[in-house]
């Protein structure tokens, strides 16, 4: 398998009409990035077919100009590294490609689609120094790994990370990482629901609207209602 492969078979599935559906999702700010014009559901179903494309061909796909490209390349190392017969070895070494090349992981859903599997199941185990690293990134999408990866963590039932992470973002400049603080504190709120009335009890008053409200969204009426008069008392 190469990235040749990938590219021949992803261009079967173009649209022109897709194009404009596409480009709405992409949230980035360089000016080469293009698109290819191809639903997300036939480019996962594209890199699921690939899963087994070496890591020299995933970063080829990397360097790929077209969102849905690096979607692709993405993808295919979130099926890696979240099947369980991957070695070790080979999840610390999508772990450390996600990392070097996220220059080209540039949009919120490149985040959402790959940090969970590919960075926060390898520190399930580990030092999570990284994560309180990358939040204080001055790359947006690097912040948004940075708690986005904590939903490996939420899903053991280990929540502290997640709201540590979120102290450190809890005034952050960019919309979609305030919304990812939001839906991770949310979601971290449904195993530990005290940890997360204790947060928004300090927090509430101060953090960007987008957070407030992503972060109440499950709560029951009632709940949700007094979080809203606390705001009001700003």
């Amino acid at each position: 398998m190469t990235a040749a492969q990938f590219i021949e078979k992803l261009s079967t599935f173009r649209n022109e009409k897709e194009i404009g559906k596409v480009e709405k999702f992409f949230k980035g700010n360089d000016d080469s990035t293009k698109h290819f014009g191809v639903k997300f559901g036939d480019v996962f179903k594209t890199a699921e077919e690939f899963s087994a494309l070496p890591l020299k061909e995933i970063n080829k796909l990397l360097d790929n100009d077209f969102y849905e490209v690096r979607m692709g390349a993405v993808s295919i190392m979130s099926f890696q590294a979240g099947n369980k017969k991957t070695p070790e070895e080979k999840k610390k070494e999508l772990f450390d490609l996600y990392l070097q090349r996220h220059d080209r992981l540039n949009n919120w859903d490149f985040v959402d689609r790959g940090a969970r599997n590919i960075i926060g199941n390898y520190l399930i185990d580990k030092s999570r120094n990284i994560l309180y690293q990358l939040a204080e990134s001055e790359n947006p999408w690097e912040r948004r790994t940075a708690v986005v990866s904590t939903h490996a963590f939420i899903r053991k039932n280990d929540v502290e990370d997640t709201f540590k992470i979120a102290e450190i973002l809890i005034h952050d400049p960019h919309e979609l990482v305030n919304k990812a603080v939001g839906s991770w504190i949310r979601e971290a709120g449904k195993k530990n629901p005290k940890r997360l009335y204790d947060f928004l009890d300090q927090y509430a008053k101060a953090m960007p609207a987008a957070t407030f409200s992503y972060a109440i969204e499950k709560l029951d009426p009632e709940m949700k209602e007094q979080y809203k008069e606390l705001r009001k008392e700003k």
